[in-house]
């Protein structure tokens, strides 16, 4: 529709909601406001209204302050608690330095609607344009209570370091990034933002979530909130809305069990592991024996492993490399004297093992040599000298367990 029809003709646009879904009670914690206009014969989405570049600013001002407006005094009149999620662009709230905004939600606060229900939503992109006054406003309307959520995060890294500034409540992620970028690097902007989000202590809000798939995987990374067509579409009844199109407490329930199930495989792979390296102990002759160790060793690991070597507490190792190759395993006797000790996890770990005189299976990660994706099984031979053997990727996909 025109954009001047839109503005002439307030009364035919509403507002839709789409629930929130939290991952801890399962149930409906909070509404996105969207807009929609009815054009004569069908109600029509407004994201093409707000999203044109020609349409000023002023107008979509007036068309979001009337939708808000509908929202809340539906939230006050159907007793509907939990919060109101809505989006704002740079620009919109830059408008009157974003006073008309507040003045009506300091309005409504007179009337029973707390500030801390509202939710601000801002695209991470937004941060590229005049981020000091928004940075200002945004921290501005924390003051009052309002939170802040950061919409589409992840698309531009060069903005972490603003986001940590702001340290919004909620960082919204898009779940259609699961299938339309690679996996792996997807799933690397994604524990980068994990961390982020746990350093600044803000939730994860998986959107777009359009079957069980993205559900579990929203789950499974995290995600305090979830949000997409699979759990409900925009309707317009808010007294009717809080319905679930899925029953989330089975999904996440059968979730559970898979999840539990592989853990199992996975801790039974490493004391399948530990046995093997324990019943080979006994042939542990002392440090200057190492590599006959190893030799002994790696008939027990020709399916699993491609390369063993063994470090002292002070990670510098004293074997050489046992490489795999092909069918045959080669000694590599340069590798000896290298030290291991900056990698950061490897004086914790080998404490732990020190300390339980247990062994410990790494997550999986990237090898600088072959920059193939692999685990690492280590284990204490001494309180002083420590096993590692690197398990290959063939073997790791061949085992869902150890690709999780």
């Amino acid at each position: 529709m025109d954009p001047l029809d839109i503005i002439g003709n307030l009364h035919t646009v509403k507002p839709v909601y789409q629930p929130i879904v939290s991952a801890i009670r399962h149930t409906v914690i909070g509404y996105e406001v969207l807009g929609r206009c009815h054009n004569g014969k069908e109600w029509e989405s407004l994201g093409p209204f707000f999203q044109n570049p020609e349409v000023p600013e002023e107008f979509k001002v007036e068309v979001d302050q009337h939708l808000l407006q509908i929202a809340i005094s539906e939230m006050l009149a159907f007793n509907k608690e939990g919060y109101l999620f809505i989006n704002r662009n740079a620009k919109q709230l830059m408008v009157n330095d974003g006073e008309d905004l507040l003045q009506m939600l300091l309005e409504f606060e007179g009337k029973g609607f707390a500030m801390d229900r509202i939710v601000i939503e801002v695209t991470e992109h937004d941060f590229d344009e005049a981020f000091e006054n928004l940075d200002h406003l945004l921290l501005y309307y924390k003051t009052f209570g309002i939170q802040i959520a950061i919409d589409h995060v992840g698309a531009k890294s060069s903005n972490i370091d603003r986001i940590r500034q702001l340290e919004p409540h909620i960082l919204k992620i898009d779940t259609n990034n699961i299938r339309s970028q690679s996996n792996d690097g997807f799933q690397d902007i994604l524990h980068s933002l994990s961390l982020l989000a746990r350093r600044i202590g803000a939730a994860l809000l998986f959107e777009n979530i359009e079957d069980s798939y993205q559900l579990h995987f929203a789950w499974k990374h995290g995600g305090r909130y979830y949000q997409g067509y699979y759990l409900k579409h925009p309707a317009f009844d808010l007294a009717e809305n809080d319905g679930l199109s899925v029953n989330v407490n089975d999904k996440i329930a059968a979730y559970i069990q898979r999840e539990k199930a592989l853990v199992e495989q996975r801790l039974n792979h490493v004391l399948v592991w530990e046995q093997k390296v324990k019943n080979h102990l006994p042939q542990w002759d002392g440090s200057s024996k190492v590599d006959r160790f190893i030799e002994g060793l790696t008939s027990y690991f020709e399916e699993e492993s491609f390369r063993m070597f063994i470090c002292d507490s002070d990670g510098r190792q004293i074997s050489s490399n046992f490489r795999k190759r092909e069918e045959d395993w080669e000694i590599e006797l340069q590798k000896i004297g290298s030290n291991w000790a900056f990698r950061p996890y490897f004086l914790e770990n080998a404490m732990q093992m020190k300390t339980w005189n247990r062994g410990i299976l790494s997550e999986i990660y990237s090898d600088i040599e072959t920059r193939e994706l692999i685990r690492t099984f280590s284990f204490p031979l001494t309180s002083e000298y420590f096993l590692f053997i690197d398990i290959k990727y063939a073997f790791i996909f061949e085992n869902e367990s150890l690709l999780i």
